[in-house]
């Protein structure tokens, strides 16, 4: 268990390794070699200029003007300036609500801290309960501030429900007034936005097979015939991942090349050599130089071949196609209709923008989901087990008294003052990081293997199963798995029914834990994501080998972008954390105020100077953002109801039942409210769109400029032969198919009825 003196430890590390960070990152900043890395959104943006272009050579490389490095900090106030309309427009709506998150925690807990501190721990210092009575459990000082403090069935608890009850309600109504301001963000935004391909396009899947005809000629008979007023163009999807694989292969092979050659530019006396095998670690030494020359002569062979194969094999072109229509107005209704008698086949949705779509998982048949789906559902549910054992491992280390029951010899190292300090104030917070960095890219490849079709779907898919390792591994592994450990001889030789109380008695304890994680995670974290370490590093090794021309320049920046799939979850982590020890342990909420502080500010900074977004969904992840603060709501109330009920004060069970089940309503009513805005375009925007549109652009070529929005990357350019037919059909009202010649057919099936012939002979006409 950390005591105060642990956590000032703890505190006094992570708050120099914050300042150092800081500090680099002011003096790193004006230096004009690494301008592009700290600036690259304005670079491509086309708005900065380097200030290498001008003044000495020293000025070049290093930043002379001392009266800059005094004002070092004044990236803070700057970061601040930028009025929300203008950010939007600079960076997007994703970022600008994004960057709200934080805001929002701010608005939640600053108020539910002053109201803790004011109320909640003069009840809990005050109580005169002593700790020490409780066999086998250790505490601290700081677990006189918390609820752990006051005895068994005193009166105080009601304090405890009471502020329970006015945090929610509080709770609930910034949450409301947020929802309501993003619903009306997006509609301004999507209702202000500049013509996008999207806009005009949906996405048709599981487009049934015909005999006759090709995937191409088969859906634009199909729209042809049921949208004829508003369809436009369709464009086939290409399942041409191989050849996006030769070309990504070709370019890092490029790349090599490029690097081998200026190396042997600076040194002609020394031999550039590469061994073939595993990693270049071992096999045949060869000419790095001539090996990948040749590499490339071979996958340019191999691309062209693959190329030509794509364009005229027929088999290339999956059961998909992206729709494109002559208004808002025409995509809206088949976006959000269904298109045919049988639900499961030409099945519509909105397009994602071009930027947005993952072309790799368009290739997928659509009968394959349901069962991709399963198998991660399976795999997920056992990585989320399995994941339990490491966490355990960490909790060991988070506790002194865990440590000398389990691994007694370890006694006359951890028995000295700072390691013991070192240990349980700084040691389990940075363990459990390194943990958790892998985990996004598991969980960001099982999302893939599911299906999505969009990079904003798989965050969004990814974020899901994130928040669900953080509720139940980090939240709730981090209790339990601490409990066993700590409480190990007494969970051995206790009765079934005190377990409860145990755990109960614990999750007050676990708070110094997780304020250690918070100042690991969200104080030093923070700081070194604005250093940006590793893009400087790998700038400054691209720009040294690989940079030739102002093009190669810009392709090494690498602005980066909001990982919304790990930040989000992690942010819900600290709403858990506040909603649930505002009421057990108060003190833990500072820490999360400076958190959410300081981060409102270092995000903000790093999306107006450096990242650049891959897509932009709207906000549309909203929803989940909203729903998953209520599931922490609610998992606040449920171990507040376990919690007093170890306390004899079960009697207030019935009262925060009632505040959970209203926690429950309102997440319906929001979600009635509000979330189809999230989902639809409504079709009286996208007239408006249209008409002003068309009034004040009336000579505007829309099909033109859909023409190649929704061709596969790697095959713009590829000339794809149009029939004449089709050609033809576009001037033609009615669309002849070689399925007109079946209309004299005798071979009917004996159960069609007569009005389903005619029908079956209409379709057939049209």
């Amino acid at each position: 268990m950390a005591s105060v003196q642990d956590i000032s430890v703890s505190a006094v590390i992570n708050l120099i390794s914050a300042l150092v960070f800081l500090l680099a990152f002011a003096i790193a900043r004006l230096q004009p070699i690494n301008d592009r890395v700290y600036f690259p959104k304005w670079y491509l943006k086309g708005i900065r200029a380097s200030p290498r272009s001008s003044g000495s050579f020293v000025n070049k490389f290093v930043n002379l003007d001392l009266r800059t490095y005094i004002r070092f900090l004044n990236w803070m106030p700057a970061a601040l300036k930028m009025p929300e309309q203008e950010l939007i427009g600079h960076a997007g709506l994703d970022s600008a609500v994004y960057i709200r998150i934080y805001l929002l925690g701010l608005k939640i807990f600053f108020p539910i801290t002053l109201l803790s501190f004011a109320v909640l721990v003069p009840v809990n210092w005050t109580s005169g309960e002593t700790l020490d009575h409780i066999e086998d459990l250790t505490f601290s000082n700081i677990d006189k501030l918390s609820i752990s403090n006051i005895p068994s069935g005193s009166k105080r608890f009601w304090a405890h429900v009471v502020m329970a009850y006015v945090y929610t309600f509080w709770t609930l109504y910034i949450l409301y007034k947020e929802y309501k301001k993003i619903s009306t963000m997006r509609l301004d935004f999507l209702a202000s936005e500049k013509r996008r391909p999207d806009q005009f396009t949906v996405l048709v899947r599981n487009v049934p097979p015909d005999p006759d005809e090709s995937v191409s000629k088969h859906v634009e008979h199909f729209f042809r015939v049921n949208h004829s007023d508003h369809y436009l163009t369709q464009q086939v999807v290409y399942n041409a991942n191989k050849l996006d694989k030769l070309v990504e292969k070709k370019k890092s092979n490029h790349n090599w090349l490029t690097y081998y050659q200026t190396k042997y530019e600076r040194d002609p006396e020394k031999k550039q050599k590469i061994k073939t095998g595993f990693w270049g670690l071992c096999g045949k030494s060869v000419d790095a130089i001539d090996y990948y020359t040749t590499e490339i002569e071979k996958l340019t062979k191999e691309e062209a071949e693959e190329r030509e194969k794509v364009k005229s094999d027929p088999n290339a072109i999956v059961s998909a196609a992206f729709v494109s229509f002559n208004s808002r107005w025409g995509a809206a209704v088949c976006a959000q209709t269904q298109q045919s008698r049988n639900s499961t086949i030409w099945l519509t949705e909105w397009a994602p923008e071009p930027r947005d779509v993952y072309w790799d998982n368009l290739s997928i048949p659509y009968i394959q989901l349901s069962v991709r789906r399963l198998l991660m559902a399976v795999a997920l549910f056992f990585l989320t087990f399995f994941f339990m054992i490491p966490i355990g491992f960490v909790q060991a280390f988070a506790s002194i008294d865990g440590i000398r029951k389990v691994l007694p010899f370890l006694k006359p190292l951890i028995d000295m003052d700072f390691v013991k300090s070192f240990v349980q104030g700084f040691l389990p917070g940075i363990v459990l990081k390194i943990f958790l960095i892998l985990l996004p890219m598991i969980l960001m490849i099982m999302s893939k293997i599911e299906g999505f079709t969009s990079l904003s779907s798989l965050d969004r898919r990814s974020a899901a199963k994130y928040h669900l390792f953080v509720i139940v591994n980090v939240f709730f592994g981090s209790i339990i798995t601490g409990a066993a450990f700590e409480q190990l001889d007494r969970f051995l030789h206790q009765s079934p029914t005190e377990i409860p109380k145990t755990i109960g008695v614990t999750l007050p304890m676990k708070a110094t834990f997780f304020i250690t994680f918070i100042m690991v995670d969200g104080w030093a974290g923070i700081a070194a994501e604005i250093l940006r370490l590793v893009p400087l590093i790998m700038f400054h090794i691209k720009n040294t080998f690989l940079v030739k021309t102002e093009h190669d320049r810009e392709e090494a920046m690498d602005p980066g972008s909001l990982n919304f799939s790990v930040s989000e979850p992690r942010l819900q982590l600290y709403f858990l954390l506040g909603l649930v020890y505002s009421v057990v342990t108060p003190i833990l909420l500072p820490f999360i105020i400076i958190f959410f502080a300081f981060s409102y500010m270092v995000f903000r900074h790093q999306i107006i100077n450096v990242y650049d977004q891959k897509y932009e969904s709207g906000a549309s992840f909203w929803p989940d953002v909203n729903r998953r603060i209520l599931i922490g709501l609610v998992i606040s109330h449920l171990l507040l109801i376990g919690l007093l009920s170890t306390k004899d004060a079960s009697q207030s069970t019935p009262l925060l039942i009632v505040l959970t089940v209203l926690t429950i309503w309102f997440h319906k009513f929001c979600k009635g409210r509000f979330e189809s805005v999230f989902v639809k375009f409504p079709l009286q925007d996208a007239v408006v769109k249209d008409t002003v549109e068309r009034t004040t652009e009336p000579n505007f070529n829309l099909k033109e400029y859909l023409q190649d929005a929704y061709l596969h990357p790697v095959l713009k350019g590829v000339d794809f032969e149009v029939s004449k037919e089709l050609d033809d059909e576009e001037k033609n009202s009615l669309v002849a198919t070689k399925r007109t010649s079946r209309r004299s057919s005798k071979t009917v099936s004996n159960g069609t009825s007569e009005d389903q012939k005619t029908v079956s002979e209409i379709q057939l006409v049209f």
